[in-house]
C-alpha cells in the first residue's frame, strides 16, 4: 500500500455531497498545479484517481473560433491563399 503523503491536519479529505475534493496546497505545489487550471481526472486503479493538467489540443483551440466568421469566409480565404 502506498504511503499517504498529504493529509489534512484536521483529518482525511472527504468527497463532498457535490463530489468535490479540496486538494492540499502542498500537493498542488509539488505537482506544479495552480488554482483555476483545467485538469483531467482518470481512474488509476482500485480506490485511486490520477489528476493531470488538461492538455489543450488543436481541435479544442480550433473549435473555439466556431461561429466567429460568416459561413464560407474561411473557404474564401483558403481559395485566395491557393491562388498566391
Amino acid at each position: 500500500m502506498k504511503r499517504c503523503l498529504y493529509q489534512y491536519s484536521k483529518g482525511m479529505a472527504k468527497i463532498s455531497t457535490k463530489n468535490q475534493i479540496t486538494i492540499p496546497v502542498a500537493a498542488l505545489d509539488e505537482a506544479g498545479l495552480h488554482a483555476g487550471e483545467a485538469v483531467t481526472i482518470e481512474p488509476a486503479g482500485d480506490g485511486e484517481l490520477r489528476v493531470r493538467r488538461a492538455a489543450l489540443t488543436f481541435d479544442d483551440a480550433f473549435g473555439a473560433l466556431t461561429g466567429s466568421y460568416p459561413s464560407g469566409y474561411l473557404d474564401q480565404l483558403d481559395a485566395e491563399d491557393a491562388q498566391r
